[in-house]
């Protein structure tokens, strides 16, 4: 039996979609970046396989079908990767009203990793302008290394000069030290605990 569960939350919309690609390779990083002695399990949950469910929850405040396991998985976890697609300078909508049907204090103190996905690394800050300060406001202990991949990320991972695989690996190091025990991100301004203005332009 794990010691740990990890829920990797994707709301990519394509199948297979490269916001299920990141997902998985976040979660095998931090999978790889735990301690000796220590184990966890992985569940992903696609929302796009929730998205009715979603949907009859926003208009009737009550989850059905799918939904309410799916709520139970999260809220359960030792910790959760969150990944997006950005859609319009923005999370999808599909994840906003997932996050929405969460009870604001459900997610309070759990160890996050974000990530998100867009064609091109100009939409790489609203990681940090748009997803992280949901989390924040859910009061999650978010690690500071947000990954955002464009389109062009994959195509370059043999690349030296590629940030992708590195920001990958050292996020999945942030999460399992959190999972183990390490101690939480200490907030920096009204954000959280913000990357460095060097970390966020080397996306760009």
């Amino acid at each position: 039996m794990s010691d740990l569960s990890i829920v990797s939350i994707s709301a990519g919309l394509g199948q297979p979609s490269s916001t299920r690609l990141l997902a998985d390779r976040l979660a095998q990083a931090t999978l790889d970046a735990l301690p000796e002695g220590k184990t966890a399990s992985v569940e992903t949950i696609e929302l796009r396989d929730l998205a009715h469910d979603v949907v009859n929850a926003m208009l009737t405040g009550f989850p059905s079908g799918k939904l309410p396991e799916a709520l139970d998985k999260v809220t359960g976890a030792s910790g959760l990767i969150a990944v997006t697609p950005i859609f319009t300078t923005s999370y999808s909508g599909l994840f906003k009203s997932f996050v929405d049907i969460l009870d604001k204090d459900s997610l309070a103190g759990k160890p996050v990793l974000l990530g998100a996905t867009g064609g091109t690394a100009r939409h790489s800050l609203a990681l940090e302008y748009a997803v992280r300060p949901l989390f924040t406001y859910l009061r999650t202990d978010t690690v500071a290394t947000g990954v955002f991949a464009a389109t062009a990320d994959w195509a370059g991972e043999g690349d030296d000069v590629n940030p992708l695989p590195k920001r990958i690996e050292r996020a999945g190091r942030e999460l399992a030290s959190r999972l183990a025990g390490g101690e939480p991100a200490a907030p920096a301004g009204p954000f959280g605990a913000v990357p460095s203005f060097e970390d966020m332009m080397r996306d760009l």
